[in-house]
Formats: structure tokens, sequence, C-alpha cells
């Protein structure tokens, strides 16, 4: 009988496979109470010039920020700043006064005034009604209009993130806030509630209150030092073909630029991810540093969805998943088919980023690419599968 490989080899002989099958680069961390207990990576950071990826290889997070931005904004709430039960305009006034788009069975739509506020809730579980900028319907349509607008008044990524979602308080919200699920701008709003209560940037909390007392030296909105020549490069895959593209976000990160989304926008490395992410999967201390309480990410990590807000919710990818403030949250691991635990938690990122926290373990995976598409469901699905297979 042949015996089951020792500890991560199934897991690097993947990520080989990945990179042999189509994927430029990839990389791939696992840790367990502060302790890594693996380090793969194989491919390039750049075709062309054949620079591979490294331990030093900088990528963009993109919606892995959410868990950053969400994560810090619970650690004001554990401070007594907010309640998750405050209306947003407690903070932001803008948002006193918000209008709803009806549509009727006759497919008619009209605009009315919201029958109640958005809680700070609504925009962790993103229940605000405020979707990302894309299709058709009349919210998305008028939020298009609105970055136009700031666009022409500040410049591109030349404001702020509370000029921007003061901005978007004027958008009809798709629903009632906390009626539906709806992917978009709540951590946004989560980001200018940290602006308005802290006093600080951003930027500035998150790397007084995060980064620097984790020592996540290579990660931030903008360029310092060498990050711009570590940063991966990203590709588009299409039938067969792998060809070099300019990120569309990438002018956010020029040192000019103001805008600190809540939404996107951070760029790390696995090793300052997962100092990160094995932070939270360990009660919140880091090397003997506690950043936030435990039950705060127990709180964290509770699906926070109705039954109503979950059919908004899933899919494959998301199967046995529910959602919790900022990051999905493992309800049912025969519905998800995952050999994780009940409430281990993370989140993903547009381009390929993903990460994963199992507190019950002290565990966390992380692991990132860069293409367009990213191919979320059969990359992630299948790293989560190998390295929680290889723990002892």
């Amino acid at each position: 009988m042949e015996m089951h490989m020792a500890n991560f080899e199934y897991l690097d002989s993947l990520l080989k496979e990945f990179t042999v099958n189509g994927l430029p680069g990839c990389s791939c961390a696992v840790a367990k109470e502060g302790n890594t207990l693996f380090e793969g990576y194989h491919g390039y950071a750049d075709i062309e010039t054949q620079k591979p990826i490294t331990r030093e290889t900088v990528f963009r997070l993109y919606s892995m920020t959410k868990v950053v931005i969400c994560t810090a904004a619970m650690m004001l709430y554990e401070r007594g700043a907010f309640l998750l039960s405050d209306p947003i305009y407690d903070y932001i006034p803008e948002y006193r006064r918000r209008n709803v788009v009806d549509v009727q069975r006759n497919g008619g739509v009209s605009v009315r005034e919201a029958k109640a506020p958005a809680l700070i809730k609504h925009a962790f579980t993103m229940a605000v009604g405020l979707p990302y900028p894309y299709g058709d319907t009349p919210t998305a349509q008028a939020i298009r209009e609105i970055n136009d607008e700031l666009e022409a008044r500040f410049g591109k990524g030349m404001y702020s993130v509370v000029d921007e979602v003061k901005a978007l308080a004027a958008a009809p919200a798709a629903f009632e806030a906390g009626s539906h699920f709806l992917y978009g701008y709540g951590h946004d709003i989560v980001a200018a509630l940290i602006q308005v209560i802290s006093g600080k940037s951003v930027w500035d909390f998150l790397r007084e209150e995060i980064f620097e007392p984790l020592g996540m030296d290579n990660t931030g909105y903008r360029y310092f030092g060498d990050i711009r020549e570590r940063m991966v490069s990203l590709y588009n895959r299409d039938n067969g073909e792998v060809n070099k593209i300019i990120d569309k976000r990438d002018h956010l990160h020029e040192p000019d630029a103001k805008l600190e989304s809540g939404g996107a926008g951070l760029f790390s490395t696995i090793g300052d991810y997962l100092k990160f992410t094995q932070m939270l999967a360990n009660g919140g201390i880091y090397s003997g540093r506690r950043i936030i309480g435990r039950k705060t990410i127990d709180l964290m990590r509770q699906n926070h969805l109705t039954r109503n807000q979950l059919r908004d919710f899933g899919g494959v990818y998301l199967a046995g998943y529910g959602y919790g403030l900022g990051v999905r949250t493992m309800m049912d691991i025969a519905a998800g088919g995952s050999n994780t635990s009940v409430g281990e938690f993370g989140w993903t990122g547009l381009l390929g980023t993903w990460a994963s926290i199992d507190p019950s373990e002290g565990v966390s995976a992380v692991y990132m690419h860069q293409t367009l598409p990213s191919l979320e469901e059969y990359y992630h699905l299948r790293v989560r599968a190998a390295a929680y297979g290889g723990l002892k």
C-alpha cells in the first residue's frame, strides 16, 4: 500500500502543475501558530524577462484589501468608537436621506425615499445596495456618472475615499438597506468611517495599527522603495494565449495618488499577508503583540446574512460559506466539499489572490497569482484541499 506523501508535497506538486498548464507564476504559504509550515514559489513574475516568482514578489491584493479594512474598523469597534447598529449618517451625514430604486412587476422603474437608514453593519455585510459600476441597473448607471464627476473634478485617483463615499450617497440604492446581499462599495464606506472616526487617513491607521506592529514592510497603497520593480506582471489568458496587460488600477499606486480604497488597492507579499492571517488565526496575537481581540474576530467570522440574503450569496465557489463582517465564513463543510473547519474564513482578490484562516487549528494559508480571468474556482478550491490536507 502506498503511503500518503508527507506534509505539503502534494501542494507543491499542485503549484508546479499550475505553472506547467497555463499560469505564468504562483506562490503559496501555510502557517500554524506563528510557524511557517510551507512556502512554494513557482513560475515567473514576468515571462518576458524570465523574472522568477520569489518571496520578494509583490502582488496586487484587490479585494483581499477588504479583510484588512474590516479588521481595522473592528479594532475601532472594540474601543467603543461605534456600534454596528449605528446609522451611517451619524458619521457621514450625506447618508441621512437616501433614495431607493423600485422595480415594478411590469418592468417599470421608479425612485422613492428609503424607509429606513443604512446602518454600519449593512456596510460591513454588503447590504447597502451600492454595487460596483457594472451593468445596466439604474444604481450602477448612477454610480458610473458619479465616478465620472469625481474624476472630472479632482483628477483620476486624486480624491479621498471620504470624498468618494460622500458622493456615492447620491446614488439611489438598489434596495432597502439590509434586505439583500449585493457586492460593491460597502467596504469603501467602512474605510471612510475609519478615516472619519479615527481622524487619520486610512493609510496612516493601517500602517500604525496593523502593518508596523506586524512587520508588514512590503504592504501599502502607493509605491515606495523598490516595490514598483518587484510588482508581478499581470497577464490575460484567452484561448491558450497569455499576454501581458496593464492593470487598470495601477495608477492608484503612484506616489501622488490620493484614493485609499476600502474595497481594493493594497499590494503585499505572500509573507506579509501570511503574518496578517496568522494574527487572525491565533486570537489577534502575533509575535506576542495583540492587534485585535479574540472575541471580536469571532464576531467577524460569524455568519451575519439572513436566509433571504444567503440566496443572493454563494454559487459553487462559495458553497458552504456564509458571510460575516467582511469575510466569507464556513458554515457547512459538507455543502462546501471542504476539508477546513466550521468557522474557517477569508476572502479573495480579482486577479487570483486567496486567503484562508482557521482559528480552530491556528492555521492560515495564502495563495497568489495575477491573471485575468483568475479562474478562482479551479485554482483556489484545489489549493484549499491540498493546504489543509497537508496538516498533521
